[in-house]
């Protein structure tokens, strides 16, 4: 039984969904415009301003996508509402970020700085502070683009275990290890 797929996504006001033949979903609101296709044996209604998501019958697949769209349908409606956003910190002496042009130059301790492009989607801001370390905040409607572009410069210098230096997300727990013991005598 899914439990995620049965529960009802409210619209906030000023946004809108329609779903066309061919089973694609498309979700307007004051951020933007989203669409998604979905599988033709899931059904999505809209009905007195709520959207239900159904399933034909009870096997394994229509049950992983009943939940699976469903949970896509409710990013979409809260990405065009709200938006997202994903903060991330760059630990370490000398780690610094800028960004120009949507593009993000890191100094990441390498002999050479990295760039990467961020879509055009997606809002990218790089904020240091003094006493702070420096962050870069990715900002959009698309969950799911910010999140690959957030693992994509996560993953140019991920966090090392003993002193904690990389990139992490803002509040993201690391575990750390002890390091080298001292001598025994």
């Amino acid at each position: 039984m899914s439990r995620v797929g049965k529960k009802i996504i409210a619209i906030p006001s000023g946004v809108s969904l329609s779903v066309d033949d061919s089973n694609v979903v498309t979700v307007k609101g004051p951020k933007g415009t989203l669409t998604q296709p979905v599988d033709p044996d899931i059904q999505v209604a809209v009905e007195d301003g709520q959207i239900r998501v159904t399933r034909p019958t009870e096997q394994k697949r229509h049950k992983a996508l009943h939940g699976l769209y469903r949970a896509l349908v409710n990013n979409m409606v809260v990405g065009v509402s709200t938006g997202y956003r994903t903060d991330l910190e760059i630990i370490g002496v000398g780690y610094k970020a800028s960004v120009a042009n949507n593009v993000l130059e890191l100094n990441l301790g390498f002999s050479h700085n990295v760039f990467v492009a961020v879509p055009s989607e997606v809002k990218v801001t790089a904020v240091t502070e003094k006493g702070q370390n420096p962050k870069v905040i990715l900002e959009g409607i698309d969950k799911q683009l910010i999140g690959d572009v957030a693992a994509k410069i996560r993953s140019l210098r991920k966090v090392e275990p003993y002193k904690g230096k990389g990139i992490r997300f803002v509040g993201e727990n690391v575990r750390r290890k002890a390091g080298k013991s001292a001598s025994k005598k």
